[in-house]
């Protein structure tokens, strides 16, 4: 889902273990876990933090409840949408389409396309949290965004678990609820254009995802995402650009392994040489 405001502050890869000796345990921490590995961040912080975005992206439901109904979906539509599909941006992918004059099967199909990203968030979820065999068809459904931001920002499995669970039923209850209300109170706003309420979930997406850019691959990855996007914005269908934007990432994974080679097989046929020159001396 599109999303939030800046992710926790993460203390660690979970399980990562320490260079040097654990250092003291904060206040509150709880050190169960096995020597050399990082302290449990206190659950009030854990809390604290998943609620934080929760409530702050639950929110922004109310924008796609007004923004659907002025696409002119029913409101048990709008509603169904937030209950069973609940990933923002694929919901505001379809609305936008729809909104726009889009075929309706164009539309699901790039709303679809859009979400498939959920599922590698939960290939990587499905290590960190390790839940029981039962639970994780319904863990499944809170495989979003924001639940991912929260859950790999956490030190250790207890947290990432606890961060998970918080943020996931807020963000639920929160998003359909506002979700509701928008879409109930959309005439009362008149034209849903003219509020720009569409841009709204980009927005919040981008409020998530600027914090975590730190590498240099990662922002020029992002940047030529972007470029890709707004390029391809004015010739394409709706909803096919931010898909094919993509491609950013292999294209960008592949230039820099190019030049990470170059250096390294410069540098081995150089040794290559100086060794051989000198068996040749020795000789």
């Amino acid at each position: 889902m599109a999303e939030q405001t800046a992710p926790p502050e993460s203390t660690g890869a979970i399980g990562a273990i320490s260079a040097g000796p654990p250092g003291p345990t904060a206040p509150g921490a709880r050190r169960d876990g096995p020597p050399g590995t990082s302290p449990h961040k206190p659950d009030a912080a854990v809390v604290r933090d998943a609620l934080a975005v929760g409530i702050a992206v639950g929110l922004s439901g109310f924008a796609f409840g007004v923004t659907a109904a002025g696409s002119g979906l029913s409101l048990p539509q709008i509603c169904a949408l937030s209950l069973f599909v609940f990933t923002g941006a694929s919901q505001f992918a379809l609305v936008g389409a729809l909104a726009a004059g889009g075929n309706p099967y164009t539309a699901a199909a790039g709303a679809f396309f859009l979400g498939v990203r959920n599922a590698f968030y939960g290939l990587r979820l499905s290590q960190l949290l390790a839940l029981p065999r039962a639970a994780r068809p319904f863990a499944a459904h809170w495989v979003i965004d924001e639940t991912t931001a929260v859950t790999v920002a956490q030190p250790d499995r207890r947290s990432a678990r606890l961060g998970f669970t918080v943020t996931g039923l807020t963000l639920y209850v929160l998003w359909n609820l506002t979700t509701l209300v928008g879409a109930m109170g959309a005439e009362a706003l008149g034209d849903t254009e003219a509020w720009g309420l569409d841009a709204a979930s980009p927005a919040v997406f981008l409020a998530l995802l600027a914090p975590m850019l730190k590498s240099t691959t990662e922002r020029v990855t992002a940047g030529l995402a972007v470029l890709l996007a707004l390029t391809l914005l004015p010739v394409l269908p709706a909803g096919v650009p931010v898909l094919l934007s993509a491609l950013a990432a292999p294209v960008v994974l592949f230039l820099m392994g190019r030049r990470k080679r170059g250096p390294a097989v410069e540098g081995g046929t150089t040794t290559r040489e100086k060794t051989t020159e000198k068996g040749g001396r020795d000789a």
